[in-house]
């Protein structure tokens, strides 16, 4: 089981990478040029794909955590951790890119643009997410005041979407979750999606590899307090 695992987490990863190189092969040579922003848009294919895989990751954690908090299921807590860790990943993925388009865009690599901010303030709820679980004497307790986090934290992810609605907001509307549906030219909408596989299967491929190394842990601290 474990080493079944750990092949399907190397697989996916695997494929995440490739995809990723396929990604970037087709923001540098095949996707047009947008007509507006120029050059620097081609950020969008990284920063957007990697927001959406931060926010599916930590919905992920939310569950994970509630799963944990109603079956006391310790696998469901090192689900929601390895998730945990792979959100922060992308989260810093985007936390870069975006001021580096804000920069060319805006003038300014950060101005307090409310839908990155929330993103800022989303990284940091998981940063706490991840420190609260060695917080107190009790694992136990550190577990359940973590799962308590990951849950709450999940509401941010609805307000990061609707934050370009609801306030003044320097950031762009968004152009694929529309209710009359994506307004991207085809061959945009083409290596946006592709670069959401990508990142997907990448996320996948680290969150069951981290996961086995936690069970493998845990599995291992039994045997010693045995």
């Amino acid at each position: 089981m474990k080493a079944r695992t750990g092949w399907l987490g190397i697989g996916l990863a695997m494929l995440g990478v490739l995809g990723s190189v396929a990604t970037l092969a087709m923001v540098f040579f095949w996707v047009p040029t947008e007509a507006r922003q120029g050059v620097i848009q081609r950020i969008f294919y990284l920063h957007v794909p990697s927001a959406w895989v931060a926010f599916m990751a930590f919905g992920i954690v939310a569950f994970a955590s509630a799963v944990y908090l109603w079956l006391g299921d310790e696998r469901a807590d090192m689900a929601a951790l390895a998730a945990a860790e792979g959100g922060m990943i992308f989260t810093a993925i985007v936390l870069t890119s975006g001021p580096l388009w804000g920069k060319i865009a805006w003038g300014a690599y950060w101005v307090w643009e409310p839908r990155l901010t929330l993103t800022l303030l989303l990284g940091f709820i998981y940063l706490g997410y991840m420190m609260v679980r060695n917080a107190t004497d009790s694992p136990e307790r550190g577990k359940r005041f973590a799962a308590v986090v990951g849950i709450v934290g999940a509401i941010n992810i609805p307000l990061i979407h609707m934050s370009v609605y609801w306030f003044r907001s320097l950031h762009p509307d968004p152009v694929v979750l529309k209710p009359e549906g994506p307004t991207l030219d085809g061959d945009m909408l083409t290596t946006l999606m592709v670069g959401l596989l990508s990142f997907t299967l990448l996320f996948f491929g680290l969150m069951t590899l981290r996961y086995g190394v936690e069970r493998a842990r845990h599995t291992l601290e039994l045997r010693e307090s045995a």
